[in-house]
């Protein structure tokens, strides 16, 4: 089980937040973080275990509660962002190969807005943030 959890939250990781994949490879902490996370929901795992769940939904519980903090993705709403709104140079960016990167560094761009519009998974439609993104968008664009 715990094993199972570690590659799914890593797999999470890679696909959803790259930007602290990045940050966790260039610090050499992969293994520190997966398994600070995995430690810390194993009592969870245990009541549900305790309960009676079976194999997999113990596994989609834990994860929930694993990606809670990295829920909503930054990285995905960027990325979303730029496909609807700049989609010659989403297309571009892809093309090269430097999507994922221009990607991170956008996120790194627009973390203020993230903060000043409290984002998360309920906020995700707010047309406020999304104005805000996009015209911070065109401005790393234009440099």
């Amino acid at each position: 089980m715990y094993n199972n959890l570690r590659e799914k939250l890593w797999a999470f990781i890679i696909q959803n937040n790259p930007d602290l994949m990045f940050t966790l490879k260039d610090g050499y902490s992969v293994s520190t973080y997966l398994d600070d996370k995995i430690s810390k929901a194993m009592p969870l795992v245990m009541d549900l275990i305790a309960s009676g769940k079976e194999g997999h939904a113990i596994e989609e519980l834990a994860l929930l509660e694993l990606t809670r903090e990295l829920r909503p993705s930054k990285y995905n709403y960027i990325k979303e962002v730029i496909a609807q709104d700049f989609p010659e140079h989403y297309h571009r960016f892809r093309e090269a190969g430097v999507l994922t990167f221009e990607c991170i560094n956008i996120i790194e761009a627009c973390n203020d807005l993230f903060v000043t519009f409290d984002f998360r998974e309920d906020k995700t439609t707010d047309n406020r943030l999304r104005h805000a993104i996009i015209a911070r968008i065109h401005d790393y664009l234009s440099i």
